[in-house]
């Protein structure tokens, strides 16, 4: 299996460590590529930095078809893109938000999401809306920390786990970690509020996606053409 990963932003500066995390969660026999895109913002923090990214994550999704691949993980908690890409290929296709809230419902009745900034909490609530799971959500907490400003490890665990056991008074039973740049950490605080008492899982949304999206190709299964059908052919300028 070849799965290409689309960080949509235009650094590298989590790439490294998308492939290691990726590492952890795949099967052996999946292959990883990961790309970013050429034009649009340096993080994804509202909606106007989607809109900016969409039209080049559609463009490398469909190259990733030409390429070859499987399926393509869009790489960011909101799923920028993902909806218009699905229209325009036959591979399957996930962001990180739906296959980490689904994951999380699973698990637990209610849970919270803990994400980066203010300014990313209705964006978030519009996707647990629109995926028919906003009473499955107690609250959207933020670390008040941009998501390019995520690389201190010790500050960015503190941070979380502040806003977690915070969710954990409020009625969650799980915590979804509302932001891909969350790397590496999903486990460790797991641990650290089990070992405080307050056992809850951490769905790391990268480990979710690449779940979800494997799951899919093994079981030849992609988005519906009722859903997602081709768009109609009319001129189109860029």
């Amino acid at each position: 299996m070849k799965l290409r990963i689309v960080v949509p932003i235009i650094t590298d500066l989590f790439n490294q460590e998308v492939v290691k995390e990726v590492a952890q969660f795949k099967a052996p026999d999946t292959e990883i590529d990961v790309v970013n895109i050429v034009r649009g913002p340096a993080s994804i923090e509202s909606r106007y930095d989607e809109m900016l990214a969409s039209p080049v994550i559609v463009e490398k999704v469909v190259q990733a078809e030409k390429d070859g691949f499987d399926g393509v993980f869009v790489d960011c908690f909101g799923d920028p893109g993902v909806h218009a890409a699905r229209e325009m290929v036959r591979i399957p296709v996930v962001g990180a938000f739906q296959p980490a809230a689904l994951t999380a419902s699973l698990i637990a009745g209610r849970w919270s999401v803990v994400t980066v900034l203010k300014s990313v909490v209705p964006l978030v609530d519009d996707l647990g809306r629109k995926l028919g799971l906003s009473q499955n959500i107690v609250s959207i907490r933020d670390i008040d920390t941009p998501v390019l400003e995520l690389q201190d490890k010790g500050v960015l665990e503190k941070k979380l786990l502040a806003q977690i056991e915070l969710a954990v008074q409020e009625g969650a039973e799980a915590i979804v970690l509302g932001c891909t740049g969350m790397l590496g950490l999903a486990q460790t605080l797991e641990k650290t509020m089990g070992e405080k008492g307050r056992a809850v899982p951490v769905v790391d949304p990268t480990a979710a996606a690449i779940g979800f999206l494997e799951l899919l190709v093994r079981s030849k299964l992609s988005h519906s053409l009722l859903a997602y059908p081709y768009p109609p052919e009319k001129e189109r300028k860029f």
